[in-house]
C-alpha cells in the first residue's frame, strides 16, 4: 500500500506541474508553444535531454542485455559523448545561426524541401511507432512485473494487462504534452530526470553492496567486466563500437526529440554547456544501468534467468522493503513519461511546422498551427499503442528474448540514412540533392541486402557498412566535382574557451574509460 500510495503521488505531482503550463497554451505562439520561447537555460537543456533520453527500456531492456553480455553493454551509454560533442560544436551552432525550429529546416535549406520533407516524413513514422510503442510497452511491462498480483481487477491474463497499462501510461503523458507544450515539457523532465536519477542511485548501491563491492563484480563474473568483445561476438563485437559512433551522429546530431531543447536554448553557450553536462550524465546513467545488470548476474550464478529482461524486476524484489521500492520505480516510471512527451511533443512539431504549415496550410495562424500539433499527439498516441501491442506479442512469444537488441536493428534500417544526411549536409561541399534524396532510401536496401547475403553479421557492423557505402555514393562524385569541406575553424563553433577545455576534458575521459576497461 505505501509504494502505491508513493507511485500515485508522483502521477499527481507531475500532472500537476504540467497542467501549470495549460493556461498558457491558450493563444500562444508557435515559437513559444513549440520552442518556449528560446528561452531555455543549461540547466534545464541537460536535465531535459537526459531524461528524454532515458526511457525505461533502459532500465529493463538494456539491463537485461547487461546481464547478458556485461559491460559491453556499456557501450550503448558511454558512447553517446562522441554524439554529443558532435552535435554541440558542429551541428548545434549550424541549427542556432540558422534559427531553425525543426532539423527539417536546415535540410530544407541544405537540399531543398524534397529532403526535407522525406526527412519529417521518416523521423515522424520511425518515432511515433517504433519509439514511442517501446517506451510505453516497457512502462506496461515493469508495472505488472511489480504489481501483476495487485491488478487482477483488470484481467487474470498477463497480456490484457499489460495492454491496458500501456494505454493508460500513453494517455497519461500526452494530455499534459498537448495541453502544456515544451514549457510542460522542460518543467516536469527537471523533476523526472532527479528522480530517475535518485532511484537509479539507490538501485546501484544495494546491487553493489549486496553482491559484495566492486571487487567481487571482477572475482564473480570477470567475463563481464569488459568494454569490448570479440570481434567474432553475435551481438556486440567491440567492432560494432564504429558503428555505434556514426549512429550518434543522427540520434544526438539529427534527432529532433533529443535536440528540441537545444534548439529552444537562450543562445549557444546555454546549448554547448548544456549538452556537456548532459554528456557527463551519460557516465552516471551507464553505472546504474549496467551495473546492476552485471551485480545481478553475480547473485544468481547457479540460477541464471530465463528471462534477462526481468533482470530490473528481480532486483527490485530481492533488494528492496515496502516503500523504498515505491521510489525506485518513481524513477522508472521517470525515465518513462520524460521521454514519452518529448516525443510526443516532437512528433507535433515536425508535422505541424514541416508539414502542415509549410504545404497543407501555408496561411495558417499560430493558434491553428498549435491546434493541429495537439492533434498530432492523439494520432501519435494511437499509433504508439498499436505498436506497443506489438512489440507485447514479440515479447509474449519468446520470454527469453532480448527485446533491447531487436528495437535498435529495425530502427537503424531508417536511422543508417539520416546519418548519411547529416554528415552530406556538414562535411561536403554541395552535394548533389537528387543524389541525398536517393542515398535516403539506397540505405535501407544496401541494410536489407547485407542481412540477406551475411544474415549471421553483427547488427551494428552491418550498420557500419551500410552507411559507408551509402555514404560513398554520395561523397564520392562530390568530392571529385566540389573538394572536401574538411576545415575545422569553419566546422568547430565554440562559445567560449572555458567551454572548449570542458569539451576536451569530456573527450579524454572517454577514451580513458575505453582503455581502463577493454
Amino acid at each position: 500500500m505505501i509504494d502505491a500510495i508513493i507511485i500515485a503521488s508522483y502521477f499527481l505531482i507531475i500532472l500537476l506541474i504540467g497542467l501549470r503550463s495549460r493556461r498558457k497554451a491558450k493563444g500562444v505562439s508557435v515559437n513559444e508553444y513549440f520552442l518556449s520561447s528560446r528561452s531555455l537555460r543549461w540547466p534545464t537543456i541537460a536535465m531535459s535531454t537526459i531524461g528524454t533520453n532515458i526511457h525505461a527500456g533502459h532500465f529493463l531492456g538494456m539491463m537485461g542485455s547487461a546481464y547478458l553480455y556485461g559491460l559491453a553493454q556499456a557501450n550503448f551509454e558511454i558512447n553517446a559523448i562522441f554524439g554529443i560533442l558532435v552535435a554541440a560544436f558542429v551541428f548545434v551552432p549550424f541549427y542556432l545561426k540558422h534559427r531553425v525550429m525543426t532539423i527539417s529546416q536546415f535540410f530544407e535549406e541544405k537540399f531543398g524541401p524534397r529532403v526535407a520533407l522525406t526527412y519529417s516524413l521518416l523521423s515522424i513514422a520511425l518515432f511515433a511507432t517504433v519509439y514511442v510503442g517501446a517506451a510505453l510497452f516497457w512502462g506496461a511491462y515493469a508495472v505488472n512485473a511489480v504489481f501483476g498480483d495487485h491488478l487482477h481487477f483488470i484481467s487474470d491474463h498477463a497480456v490484457m494487462r499489460v495492454a491496458v497499462i500501456l494505454v493508460l501510461l500513453g494517455a497519461f503523458s500526452a494530455t499534459y504534452t498537448l495541453l502544456g507544450g515544451l514549457t510542460a515539457v522542460v518543467r516536469t523532465d527537471v523533476v523526472q530526470c532527479l528522480l530517475l536519477m535518485l532511484g537509479g542511485v539507490m538501485l546501484l548501491y544495494l546491487s553493489l553492496t549486496e553482491v559484495g563491492g566492486w571487487g567481487q563484480l571482477y572475482e564473480k563474473t570477470p567475463q563481464l567486466m569488459h568494454l569490448h568483445l570479440p570481434a567474432d561476438h553475435p551481438t556486440l563485437p567491440w567492432t560494432a563500437i564504429f558503428g555505434m559512433l556514426l549512429l550518434n551522429l543522427n540520434y544526438w546530431g539529427c534527432n529532433q526529440v533529443i535536440l528540441q531543447r537545444a534548439l529552444a536554448a537562450k543562445n549557444l553557450r546555454e546549448a554547448q554547456i548544456g549538452l556537456l553536462v548532459g554528456g557527463v550524465l551519460k557516465y552516471l546513467m551507464a553505472a546504474m544501468i549496467i551495473l546492476p545488470g552485471v551485480a545481478l548476474a553475480g547473485l544468481l550464478l547457479d540460477r541464471p534467468l530465463q528471462d534477462p529482461d526481468q533482470s530490473y524486476i528481480v532486483l527490485i524484489d530481492r533488494l528492496l522493503p515496502t516503500g523504498l521500492r515505491g521510489l525506485i520505480l518513481v524513477g522508472l516510471f521517470a525515465s518513462l513519461m520524460s521521454s514519452v512527451d518529448s516525443m510526443f511533443h516532437s512528433l507535433s512539431t515536425l508535422w505541424s511546422i514541416d508539414v502542415y504549415k509549410r504545404y497543407l496550410n501555408p496561411t495558417a495562424s499560430d493558434q491553428r498551427v498549435v491546434r493541429v500539433g495537439q492533434w498530432t499527439i492523439v494520432v501519435c498516441l494511437m499509433t504508439g499503442i498499436l505498436f506497443g501491442f506489438l512489440q507485447l506479442y514479440v515479447k509474449y512469444q519468446d520470454q527469453g528474448f532480448a527485446l533491447t537488441h531487436w528495437f535498435n536493428d529495425v530502427s537503424y534500417y531508417i536511422k543508417n540514412g539520416f546519418v548519411v544526411l547529416i554528415s552530406a549536409a556538414v562535411f561536403l561541399v554541395k552535394p548533389s540533392p537528387k543524389l541525398v534524396f536517393y542515398a535516403l532510401f539506397l540505405s535501407i536496401a544496401v541494410s536489407l541486402g547485407l542481412k540477406w547475403i551475411v544474415p549471421d553479421l553483427a547488427y551494428f557492423n552491418r550498420a557500419l557498412l551500410t552507411i559507408v557505402l551509402t555514404f560513398a555514393v554520395v561523397a564520392i562524385p562530390t568530392v571529385i566535382k566540389n573538394g572536401w569541406r574538411i576545415n575545422v575553424r569553419n566546422l568547430v563553433q565554440i562559445a567560449s574557451p572555458n567551454v572548449g577545455y570542458c569539451a576536451l576534458g569530456l573527450g579524454v575521459s572517454l577514451i580513458a574509460v575505453h582503455v581502463f576497461f577493454h
